[in-house]
């Protein structure tokens, strides 16, 4: 003869369930700390624990599969004098890689002084126009032209590090015009320097 099982009554089974529910959130909630922990693992990190995308890139800064040979980065931390940052973004420019020249304006752009932010800014959005450009993505091209040649503009009556806003402005206007009436094929080249060319 078995034993007979006590009945827990109604408030033990509240209890038991309640112990069960628990139980059962617990386990949820360690698999959903695992997965997160897999999903951190795979993404890269840098000290502070912000997402860093470490993988490779080609020129036109579109993600390769890990152990592919890619393009050089531009670091992370880039902190160049303006004129340095401006002399590499257009060489970045002239060999077809504007992708990096975004990463090096973009970096001026968040170390530049709050006065110069909407132009550094602006170079950055035109850098990425270009991007958009030559992976034959006419409206983001044409869209981000625009708004990087606003920003610029703004700067035209007295650039600063020898700027050629308005050049700048009036090329990438241009630019996004031949875009939106042929295509981003019909882009072309930048026809104005970053910088103004010396007496």
């Amino acid at each position: 003869m078995t034993p007979r099982q006590e009945d827990p009554g109604p408030g033990g089974r509240d209890r038991e369930a309640a112990r069960d529910r628990d139980a059962a959130r617990d386990r949820d909630a360690a698999r959903d700390r695992d997965a997160a922990r897999d999903r951190d693992a795979a993404r890269d990190r840098d000290a502070a624990g912000r997402a860093r995308n470490a993988r490779p890139r080609d020129a036109l800064g579109r993600p390769l599969p890990r152990g592919a040979a890619g393009d050089e980065r531009i670091p992370d931390d880039l902190i160049l004098p303006p004129a340095e940052a401006l002399q590499l973004a257009q060489e970045l420019i002239d060999s077809e890689r504007p992708f990096h020249a975004h990463e090096v304006l973009e970096a001026s752009w968040k170390s530049a002084p709050a006065a110069e932010r909407d132009l550094w800014q602006g170079l950055a959005q035109i850098a990425v126009g270009l991007t958009h450009a030559r992976r034959g993505n006419a409206q983001g091209a044409a869209a981000l032209l625009r708004r990087g040649a606003d920003r610029v503009a703004g700067y035209a009556g007295s650039p600063p590090h020898g700027i050629d806003a308005a050049s700048v402005c009036r090329a990438a206007r241009e630019m996004a015009a031949r875009i939106d009436r042929d295509g981003a094929g019909a882009a072309g080249t930048l026809t104005a320097r970053l910088v103004a060319a010396g007496p």
